[in-house]
């Protein structure tokens, strides 16, 4: 994959050529603590970023409730629901660049840890008095992700009443929470364990429960440029500086698995400045 060339921009210019990106929840530390600030020390452009659920950002960009450069989501389909005059036409391509598949993350100090370490997932999750955390299968494509992966398990496992043992229901209140919050919620003992990306174990060291390779989920991020997007230049810099061989290694770094990029929608809106590294399928 071709490097960018990226000419650092002055300080002065860096706030008003700031590069607005909304992102999926799971991205909140690799975003936040790595790609945001080294996309600025290697540009100048200041980096301000807004995660939440995939679907719920889309629906705020859709709402025109937010606005910004690059939306980054956790599920290819999330940018169908942009596309489209009937959707208002806030996507016309989007790119597939990586993945990270779906865990149970647990609190080490639980009292279910050793039950998570050496019983069957399945068993742990429905016992009396655990406390899960989930995202909103409605907001978020990992709360769907959560509740397909325990509904194939009942399948497989011949358990038909597994979802209600261990989710309640798809939208169980006692369970459903902002991804944002979701981790610091395990991290502070409010939970015992909860469903979540690799990378976001992987990055703050959660203990993890690799699921069963037969019943695997998995997040397929994916980026794209938003039309009329305030700083569309700044956008291009971006993308280019995430797909090089410096954002790709930091991806790497977190967990996160790269995969060769995917281009799909209309193909031939893709600027210019990144057919190098994004080149019309």
């Amino acid at each position: 994959m071709a490097a960018a060339t990226l000419l650092p921009l002055s300080a002065a210019h860096a706030e008003s050529q700031k590069v607005s990106v909304l992102y999926a929840g799971s991205l909140v530390n690799l975003m936040e603590h790595s790609v945001g600030p080294a996309f600025t020390k290697e540009t100048g452009i200041a980096f301000e970023g807004y995660a939440g659920g995939s679907n719920k950002v889309a629906n705020e960009i859709k709402g025109k409730l937010r606005r910004g450069d690059i939306f980054i989501s956790a599920s290819p389909k999330v940018n169908d629901t942009l596309m489209g005059e009937a959707n208002g036409n806030w996507v016309t391509w989007y790119a597939s660049f990586a993945e990270s598949p779906l865990v149970i993350g647990y609190n080490p100090k639980s009292k279910f840890a050793k039950d998570l370490k050496t019983k069957r997932w399945d068993e742990v999750l429905a016992m009396p008095g655990i406390r899960i955390g989930r995202t909103d299968p409605k907001l978020d494509p990992k709360g769907r992700f959560t509740v397909n992966f325990v509904e194939h398990a009942a399948t497989v496992y011949g358990k038909p009443d597994l979802l209600k043992q261990t989710l309640g229901s798809e939208e169980n209140p006692a369970q459903v929470l902002p991804e944002e919050t979701l981790v610091g919620r395990l991290q502070s003992g409010q939970l015992d364990a909860g469903f979540f990306y690799s990378t976001e174990t992987s990055d703050l060291k959660i203990p993890a429960i690799t699921l069963p390779a037969a019943l695997k989920e998995k997040a397929q991020y994916t980026l794209t440029i938003l039309n009329n997007a305030p700083n569309a230049e700044g956008a291009q810099r971006f993308v280019s500086w995430l797909l090089s061989p410096a954002g790709q290694a930091l991806l790497k770094e977190h967990g996160i698995d790269v995969v060769t990029p995917k281009v799909s929608g209309d193909v031939a809106t893709v600027p210019a400045a990144l057919h190098s590294q994004l080149p019309p399928q």
